[in-house]
């Protein structure tokens, strides 16, 4: 009976959303779920009160990571992640600041050896580096985000510009049932930092991340309602990340393509794929050397 029914619920969406609403709201199947974690925002981030000085930088592609690494002489720590996994990290010292550069690697589950973009593997990349050095007594103080991203002209954005993140959010996480929406849309404050901004002559504003490269149009009125400056693939997954372990973040962002010009995105994109890499690399030692030493407070 339960299958004949379910088949024909199948057949009906409305059906389907009635059913799932009715076992959300259905006490004895979910009573053994009930039960909340304390909140991540009802405190201060207990490393809010430290000297910067053990930064991690978080960094989807190769192409992105590549300069900076090189330019910093970051060494390769090949026992940092667990052999299943693709991923890379990088580590060395930059004035008095420990660093530790991870990069997502290149997919080996599709067999296509491209680069592992998107929330999942940058969600798990993040997660285990904070866990490890957590483990360690080694604990981040900060983790930046750093890496391209699309703008939006309507917000002021041009080739080039380097954004540092307001805030996250996600604009194709829609689960239109009410009390799963703001965990859908998943915003998160980054950490201040205006006056890095200042220093830097930096554009602020929220990103908002997707599993696309392009977007369709109910992405379009998410983005608008998100308030986003810039779109990524990988930001609010990190900032989530970020959040389990209570590590301050934020994110260093350089546009490559223009989201609401002319020009398609994949185009413009590999265009000025090399321009932004090397501006990352020029900002990024800037970035470094306002941060460390100073407490977040000062960012």
């Amino acid at each position: 009976g339960l299958t004949r029914m379910c088949t024909r619920c199948l057949n009906n969406s409305n059906l389907l959303n009635i059913l799932f609403a009715a076992l959300l709201l259905n006490s004895s199947t979910v009573s053994a779920f009930t039960s909340r974690p304390p909140s991540s925002h009802s405190y201060q981030h207990k490393n809010n009160l430290k000297m910067i000085s053990n930064v991690v930088i978080a960094i989807a592609m190769e192409a992105e990571a590549s300069p900076f690494v090189n330019h910093l002489n970051l060494q390769p720590d090949t026992s940092f992640f667990p052999s299943q996994t693709p991923f890379h990290a990088f580590t060395g010292k930059h004035g008095n600041c420990n660093l530790t550069v991870v990069t997502n690697g290149k997919d080996v589950v599709h067999d296509t050896g491209v680069d592992n973009v998107g929330t999942v593997p940058a969600a798990v990349a993040t997660f285990l580096t904070l866990q490890k050095m957590s483990l360690e007594d080694n604990a981040a103080h900060l983790l930046i985000n750093a890496g391209t991203c699309g703008g939006f002209k309507r917000k002021g954005a041009e080739i080039g510009d380097v954004f540092l993140t307001t805030a996250v959010a996600n604009h194709d996480r829609r689960i239109p049932i009410p009390d799963f929406v703001p965990y859908g849309v998943g915003r998160i404050a980054s950490t201040s930092v205006e006056n890095l901004a200042s220093h830097l002559d930096a554009k602020l504003g929220v990103c908002t991340t997707g599993n696309s490269l392009d977007f369709h149009e109910v992405d379009s009125q998410h983005m608008i309602d998100n308030d986003a400056s810039v779109k990524d693939m990988e930001a609010a997954a990190i900032a989530w990340a970020s959040e389990t372990w209570n590590v301050p973040h934020f994110g260093v962002k350089v546009v490559t393509d223009i989201v609401d010009g002319d020009k398609p995105t994949q185009e413009e994109f590999f265009e000025n794929l090399g321009t932004a890499a090397q501006s990352l690399q020029e900002a990024l030692p800037k970035v470094i050397d306002f941060v460390c030493d100073k407490k977040h407070d000062e960012l």
